[in-house]
C-alpha cells in the first residue's frame, strides 16, 4: 500500500496506513475476513474525527483489506468515498474458488463436490474462534450503504478473480447506484497501479476528488 499512500501524498492528501489485525505490526491472534476488522476501521474513522478534524475520510484498500473497508461501510457509513480493489464478494464464494483451485477447477467444484469441506471450515473456525465467517460479506455491506464505491478488478487475476467484484456491482444495482467497476484488461491481483499506472492514478484520484463533500 506504500505507492498508494504516495501517490495520494503527492495530490494533496494526508494518510493513516494502519496495519490489520493479525498483520504487520498490529496485534491480534487472528484475522477474520472482516468481522471484528470492520470495528476495527470505524475506530479508526473516528479517531481521525477526533484528532484531526478533516472535512473528508476517504478510504482505499487491496485484496482483504479491499474486503474489510467494504464491510466497515455497515459500522461507518460517514466516508465520503471508498476505493477497493480485487474484494472477494464473500466468504462462501472466496471458499469456493479456492477448493476449486487446489483441484484444478473453477469455483463450481467448491460449490458442488468440495462443498462439504468448506462447510466444516465454517464450522471449526465458528467452534474455535467464536467467528462465523459466512456473515463475512462485503456484497452485503455495500447494498446496505449509500457511500460511493470505486471498484477496481484485472481481468487476469487469477486469486480472486473478477467475477466477486461483478458480483458485488450486480448485487448493488438498484441500491447503491453510486457502485463502479472498472476492470483492466492486463492487471492481475491487485495490479492496476502496475499495468495501467497513469490511468490507475487518474481514476483513483478523481473518484475522490469528484465526491468531496463542500467545506463548512
Amino acid at each position: 500500500m506504500i505507492g498508494a499512500a504516495q501517490l495520494l501524498l503527492r495530490h494533496g492528501y494526508s494518510v493513516l496506513l494502519p496495519d490489520a489485525r493479525a498483520h504487520g505490526s498490529s496485534d491480534g491472534a487472528v484475522a477474520t475476513y472482516g468481522l471484528r476488522e470492520a470495528d476495527d476501521i470505524r475506530r479508526w474513522f473516528d479517531w481521525l474525527q477526533q484528532t484531526q478534524g478533516p472535512h473528508c475520510v476517504d478510504g482505499l484498500g487491496d485484496s482483504m483489506g479491499a474486503a474489510q473497508l467494504l464491510e466497515s461501510l455497515s459500522d461507518e457509513p460517514k466516508f465520503c468515498a471508498v476505493v477497493a480493489e480485487s474484494p472477494f464478494a464473500n466468504f462462501r464464494e472466496a471458499s469456493y474458488d479456492r477448493k476449486g483451485q487446489e483441484v484444478g477447477a473453477g469455483p463450481w467444484a467448491g460449490r458442488t463436490l468440495l462443498r462439504p469441506a468448506v462447510e466444516m471450515g465454517i464450522l471449526y473456525a465458528r467452534l474455535k474462534y467464536g467467528v462465523d465467517l459466512s456473515r463475512a460479506a462485503p456484497d452485503a455491506a455495500v447494498k446496505a450503504s449509500q457511500v460511493p464505491v470505486l471498484l477496481i478488478h484485472g481481468r487476469m487475476d487469477n486469486n480472486l478473480p473478477p467475477r466477486h467484484s461483478e458480483l458485488i456491482v450486480g448485487r448493488n444495482h438498484s441500491h447503491n447506484p453510486q457502485v463502479v467497476l472498472w476492470e483492466p484488461r492486463d492487471a492481475g491481483h491487485c495490479g492496476a497501479s502496475g499495468a495501467e499506472p497513469a490511468e490507475y492514478a487518474r481514476r483513483v484520484i478523481g473518484w475522490f476528488d469528484a465526491h468531496q463533500r463542500p467545506s463548512a
